[in-house]
């Protein structure tokens, strides 16, 4: 199961005409890339879960067989479940064996036959794929003894010392029995739903931990720094989607463009994401910035509460990553 359900609104403005799943990266819909990550470990029967946006989703993965899977779409109205609810929405596709949930907004190479080899040789009732966060980010710590998750605790303090604090990678095995805990209608995150009681319980709860290569897009300013960063070290630095028109003076780099971006004679462009259809005049330095057209914004009632706060600028709306 690919959760897709969330608004995405650290990444508005980008999330405003689509879930935060949906946003290109390097040429295809980020869960288009998780999609083609589970089918590359043999994966073919996938569920997908909407709520915000839900048919951006569909137009960028269709009924999967782009990406080497087929897709079951469950939708959640008129609120949002939350990881155990939306469990409970697509438990009769679920109830039946051992199943994997990854969330819709990463991008790694974690080998996910050791994981489930590790979770089937523990017989664990659920294991969690964790990493070390070397960088102390804001990720809740992971509490570990042995391969046994014993508990979850607050973000780590970014000036600690010491060993690293463990996290949850988005990546977690779940046998059927994960049901008995999950109430039928619920609205709630799957940790205090399931994995506290159970961890009270006694329930053995694994601890798969990787090294492997992950990344998480939810920010903007984090969305295109990995997106850079995984063009390999490329000279060109720049991603540009279809339909392009830029001027041959215009100056360029560490940018994403995305669809029928126009860039006119003399305009800068750097370290910035253009959204769709988006013009930048003659002239116009973007630089640290991310850009939309002023119509979507002016379309939306009010900002959400976590998202960058931007201004309008002539024909867009223009929100700068150095807040």
């Amino acid at each position: 199961m690919i959760l897709a359900a969330g608004y995405g609104t650290r990444l508005f403005p980008l999330t405003i005409d689509r879930t935060k799943p949906a946003i290109p990266l390097l040429g295809k819909p980020l869960v288009g890339y998780v999609a083609e990550y589970l089918a590359r470990f043999g994966i073919k029967d996938v569920i997908v879960n909407l709520h915000h946006q839900p048919e951006s989703v569909k137009r960028a993965l269709g009924d999967g067989s782009d990406f080497g899977v087929k897709i079951h779409y469950t939708l959640e109205l008129p609120k949002i479940l939350g990881t155990a609810g939306a469990l409970d929405n697509a438990r009769e596709h679920l109830e039946d064996d051992t199943f994997l949930i990854i969330n819709g907004k990463i991008v790694t190479d974690i080998d996910i036959s050791a994981a489930i080899e590790a979770h089937r040789s523990s017989g664990a009732l659920a294991t969690m794929v964790l990493k070390e966060n070397s960088a102390r980010e804001a990720f809740s710590e992971v509490y570990v003894e042995g391969s046994r998750i014993t508990g979850f605790g607050d973000f780590p303090d970014p000036n600690g010392t010491g060993n690293a604090p463990l996290m949850f990678t988005g990546i977690h095995i779940l046998e059927p029995r994960v049901f008995d805990y999950i109430p039928r209608g619920v609205y709630s995150d799957i940790v205090p739903t399931f994995y506290n009681p159970a961890i009270r319980k006694g329930e053995l709860i694994g601890a798969h931990i990787t090294d492997a290569r992950w990344f998480e897009l939810s920010t903007i300013p984090r969305y295109l720094e990995i997106s850079l960063k995984l063009l390999n070290g490329s000279s060109e630095r720049m991603i540009v989607g279809r339909n392009p028109k830029i001027a041959h003076d215009a100056r360029l780099g560490d940018s994403v463009l995305w669809d029928n971006v126009t860039i006119e004679d003399g305009a800068t462009v750097e370290r910035s994401i253009i959204g769709d259809d988006v013009v930048v005049r003659s002239g116009e330095v973007m630089r640290d910035v991310a850009v939309v057209r002023k119509e979507i914004i002016e379309s939306l009632g009010t900002i959400p509460e976590k998202a960058l706060r931007g201004e309008v600028v002539g024909e867009n709306y223009i929100v700068s990553l150095k807040q």
